[in-house]
């Protein structure tokens, strides 16, 4: 039965306080924590769309569980971090975890009081559309996909407005900033994380326009990651004296190349081999400076070809690694975007609440439903591809 669809009589109750008490642990009363594992329960026994008013009548009939879903999500003062670092290193111990990375969640909505409605031109959808627009934190392991973390992208019309502030209840540390530097928030987050930290990151920043910032910024936390980036992304050559170029300009020169052939299974599950080009590289500015001189990265390029669309090109701080394991770490870039898509199942779309606080509660309590459904038996024929294939 798919995930989120699951009936009320097949939910093990054992597994499920089980897996609140680890979980929910941070919360200090134990009525948060009753009131969390009925919102969790309810969260993965109703079908459909997950209205507190439908959650609340999968619990109790009676008006009171209403009254109290409603106050645990939207009034209670409980802090969400915690419960989220405790639910990663739930995942991280029992998932077998490959890699970090994040995708981005657009949440259409209507009207304009839901806490960062705003209106922006969505590209896959190609037209403007009212929504909230959210990044997450997924942990890639061999269970599946699991969002850890969440962060809401505000508008300075939000963060500008006292009185729109005031009656979302947006914390006063809270600004409007660009993705790229939600990502490093995360990073942050993650570096003083032990369960997390040793964990390396695949990134797709071929949207972000902001992408060499990203890449510096997870190499001072030093966090090791493989982040894709469009062929304009601009670099410096290893060792020469140069104006900045672009990335896929720099790795078409073949002096500052290195050819090397990896082995990937194609989807006709036949052997194939794949030409990849590698090479070093410094980024541009003086951010990238270490005690010993410019940082230095590694680059990957693989040309185009039949089948195989354009040319794709990566930055990782995997210097040792072999390129087919570079590149099938890069593969885990594309499983939260993926994720996000099964997250649907578990109400992240549903959340009618106005505030901030009440929006990364109910968030909190989807994502540690979808981890439910991946830590339990039933979640365990959910997994990713093989981690040793290479990316198409």
């Amino acid at each position: 039965m798919p995930a989120g669809t699951l009936g009320a009589t097949s939910i093990d109750t054992h597994e499920l306080r089980t897996f609140v008490e680890e979980v929910f642990e941070p919360l200090q009363r134990a009525d948060q924590r009753r009131w969390a594992r009925a919102y969790l329960g309810a969260l993965l026994s109703v079908p459909g769309k997950k209205t507190l008013q439908r959650l609340a009548k999968a619990v109790s009939p009676a008006p009171a569980a209403a009254h109290g879903l409603q106050q645990f999500i939207n009034a209670s003062p409980w802090d969400w971090g915690p419960v989220r670092r405790s639910l990663a290193r739930s995942v991280a111990s029992q998932g077998l975890p490959r890699a970090l990375t994040v995708a981005e969640l657009t949440i259409p909505k209507r009207g304009v009081h839901s806490v960062g409605v705003h209106r922006r031109f969505d590209a896959d959808l190609g037209r403007t559309v009212n929504c909230q627009r959210a990044m997450g934190l997924f942990l890639a392991a061999e269970i599946g996909c699991v969002p850890v973390n969440w962060s809401l992208l505000l508008e300075e019309s939000w963060c500008a407005d006292k009185e729109r502030r005031s009656r979302a209840r947006i914390p006063v540390t809270v600004t409007a900033r660009p993705a790229w530097r939600h990502i490093l928030d995360f990073a942050a987050d993650v570096a003083a994380n032990p369960s997390l930290s040793g964990i390396p990151w695949a990134l797709d920043l071929r949207r972000t326009p902001d992408a060499g910032a990203v890449v510096e910024g997870l190499a001072r936390r030093g966090l090791d990651f493989v982040c894709e980036v469009n062929a304009g992304e601009p670099v410096l050559p290893a060792y020469a004296v140069a104006p900045a170029s672009g990335l896929g300009e720099l790795m078409a020169r073949s002096h500052l190349r290195q050819p090397q052939v990896v082995v990937r299974q194609a989807v006709t599950g036949r052997l194939e081999r794949l030409a990849v080009h590698c090479g070093e590289v410094r980024l541009p500015g003086r951010s990238g400076e270490t005690s010993g001189g410019p940082r230095l990265y590694r680059a990957l390029a693989r040309p185009g070809g039949i089948g195989r669309g354009g040319a794709r090109y990566w930055i990782t701080s995997l210097a040792d690694w072999r390129a087919e394991e570079v590149l099938a770490l890069a593969r885990h870039a594309a499983a939260g975007e993926s994720a996000v898509r099964d997250l649907g199942h578990f109400g992240v779309q549903d959340f009618e609440g106005r505030s901030y606080p009440g929006w990364h509660h109910h968030m909190t309590m989807a994502s540690a439903a979808h981890a439910f459904t991946r830590l339990t038996a039933r979640g365990r024929v959910v997994a990713l591809a093989a981690p040793d294939s290479v990316c198409a």
